[in-house]
């Protein structure tokens, strides 16, 4: 795909990868629609790229909401005529003990980076296969790939959307739409600030311009699968422990985030 004067709807653009990637699409001469639930920060946005993106325009609110995540998609249809790239960006963190993660923190979690990447794509397909055109850019994690300590229910709802991402290229085949999977890996973004305990992590943060470009390139060249930052030692010998030295790879993650000594148990149901 030739990454100028296409439609672009991003979503989680108020900070991060989400507005990173918004930035860098418009300066390709590309019109954004920005969602997010912060409209002060996307009207921020848009206000950023309205000399490269004069006709981009935000959508604010929750994309929990299966009404509002599938609106953003008929909005920019209704306004553009058209939807030629989504990219699914939004995500909420859950860095807890297992132990002390509620059923309804894992819905939340799961209707957040799964499900809404759902409905957003669900909802911009029709359009995609009638111009036999369009890619659907998915922001998984790394997690999804080597699950740390404390991200068992982050890492379940971007394993999920790997699996649902990887059918739909089994699906699509040959219907001119393209769906892309990017793995960031420890990103410099405000995930760190609302995490809900603390990470044993201490090693370096890239910035979120380097995910920005590699979903750039990933639209374009129609790649099909990417890690950022790529080819990094640390992250390459986990994928290579996970299959070949699991054991090992589970006393490395144990030192990097020790368990608690004692758990607490409440009242079961």
């Amino acid at each position: 795909m030739r990454l100028r004067d296409r439609i672009c709807l991003v979503t989680g653009a108020s900070s991060g990868i989400g507005w990173e990637t918004a930035r860098r699409l418009a300066g390709r001469g590309n019109t954004i629609v920005a969602v997010a639930r912060r409209e002060a920060r996307l009207r921020e946005l848009v206000a950023s790229i309205a000399g490269d993106a004069p006709k981009s325009f935000h959508l604010a609110g929750d994309l929990t909401d299966r009404g509002f995540a599938e609106s953003i998609v008929a909005e920019t249809v209704a306004r553009c005529g058209r939807i030629d790239v989504l990219v699914n960006n939004a995500a909420m963190p859950m860095h807890k003990l297992a132990t002390r993660v509620t059923p309804d923190e894992v819905e939340l979690t799961m209707r957040t980076n799964f499900l809404s990447p759902v409905w957003t794509a669900t909802a911009a397909l029709p359009h995609m296969l009638r111009a036999r055109s369009g890619v659907i850019a998915n922001v998984s994690s790394f997690s999804a790939l080597v699950v740390p300590p404390r991200e068992g229910t982050y890492a379940a709802s971007k394993a999920a959307l790997d699996k649902w991402s990887e059918g739909l290229w089994n699906d699509l085949a040959g219907s001119g739409v393209h769906v892309a999977l990017v793995h960031p890996g420890p990103i410099e973004t405000e995930i760190w600030e609302k995490r809900q305990e603390q990470s044993g992590y201490a090693g370096k943060r890239w910035p979120a311009s380097d995910v920005a470009r590699a979903i750039e390139r990933a639209i374009e060249r129609r790649q099909h699968q990417v890690v950022v930052p790529a080819r990094n030692p640390a992250l390459v010998a986990a994928r290579v422990l996970r299959h070949v030295a699991p054991g090992l790879l589970r006393t490395s993650m144990r030192r990097l985030d020790p368990p608690p000594r004692s758990f607490d148990v409440g009242g079961g149901r």
